[in-house]
């Protein structure tokens, strides 16, 4: 983030500008030993401050591969560091879905007379009346729902988490190691999220049934950068120490992925439905709590990521948000899917490993 136009602001003002002693990309330093900085949405980078003054800019969109809830870790990370200035903390955003922070604030406290919270919704050309009413009006012609969010400050309809957390955490069984072993007799399926490796991981995921219950025994996977032919023939040798012959990958895989799986002795199938019918297939096992998770951060993270999207013709489409992944969300799914009694495909594992 730009210090530019804070330091414009400070140098006009000739008090103010007598007060700035450096300007760096990211921070502004007074004499006084006050620093204005900008930082990322991490709770980490703003622990052991005494802030002054901290402002929340577009908290509705945060995202951090650190945090699954970036807005409350950074929000409880903030309130110690504010405590002895007792100064304000200000969240400006553009609404989005109905959760997270920005929304459970506005549904408790907007409206109401409340000493410590004040709570502002309005349009935008309400603070700017220099916004033209014609592009306003074309962008609700084009996405009502889009255009509602961006120009009007509502709250979208269309967009929903796709689980909750209570959903997801029951899943989660906190007790049992990472990665489950092979055993024999066990019909395993084996499920892949390929990348090329520039901005995708390469996700994969082992699971198999047991009785109305999918496990999954395995969910590994490799942040780029990294080599595909490498990571294939790592997870290759994972799959076949379970015992499958096979692996189904994700429908839009390019066709290296197949040709780097058949050269590891394997045969290699595209899924039969995409990732978003795939989630929306799962959902039943996640509200019955016929899954079982081990404690995987990235996995758990995409889970409660993931949106669920209603078109203005009633149809359902669940992926991960703007800017976010979902590629061991994926995997999870895919492999939930092909462990179906009349999809699975039978281990020839027999203890031999």
């Amino acid at each position: 983030m730009q210090t530019g136009r804070a330091i414009r602001f400070l140098k006009g003002a000739p008090l103010l500008a007598r007060e700035v002693e450096s300007v760096t990309q990211e921070e502004i330093r007074l004499r006084a030993g006050v620093v204005i900085a900008t930082h990322v949405n991490s709770f980490r980078t703003v622990r052991g401050r005494t802030i002054l003054a901290a402002i929340f800019d577009e908290i509705a969109f945060w995202r951090d591969d650190a945090s699954a809830n970036p807005d409350r870790e950074v929000y409880r990370a903030v309130l110690p560091s504010l405590a002895a200035s007792g100064g304000p903390l200000v969240a400006i955003s553009t609404p989005y879905r109905k959760t997270g922070l920005l929304h459970e604030r506005h549904k408790s406290c907007f409206g109401k007379d409340d000493a410590d919270i004040l709570v502002i919704q309005g349009a935008s050309r309400l603070f700017n009346p220099t916004l033209q009413q014609k592009m306003v009006d074309r962008a609700m012609r084009d996405d009502p729902e889009a255009a509602g969010a961006e120009w009007n400050a509502e709250f979208r309809s269309d967009i929903d988490s796709f689980l909750d957390d209570g959903q997801i955490m029951v899943a989660v069984d906190m007790g049992r190691p990472r990665e489950l072993p092979p055993r024999p007799g066990i019909p395993y399926a084996a499920f892949v999220d390929a990348s090329g490796g520039r901005s995708d991981a390469y996700t994969m995921c082992i699971g198999h049934r047991h009785g109305d219950k999918f496990i999954a025994d395995v969910v590994t996977g490799e942040p780029p950068p990294f080599n595909p032919s490498t990571v294939t023939a790592r997870m290759a040798g994972i799959v076949q120490a379970y015992g499958c012959r096979k692996v189904t990958g994700d429908n839009f895989a390019a066709e290296w992925v197949a040709t780097a799986w058949r050269s590891q002795g394997l045969i290699y199938e595209r899924a039969d439905m995409p990732a978003s019918a795939l989630y929306l297939e799962a959902l039943p096992a996640f509200m019955r709590e016929q899954i079982s998770l081990p404690d995987h951060h990235q996995l758990i993270r995409e889970l409660r990521s993931l949106e669920r999207r209603t078109s203005r013709m009633g149809r359902d489409t669940v992926s991960h948000p703007p800017g976010g992944h979902d590629d061991y969300a994926n995997a999870l799914a895919g492999c939930l899917r092909v462990a179906q009694p009349n999809t699975a495909f039978v281990s020839t594992y027999r203890g031999a490993f």
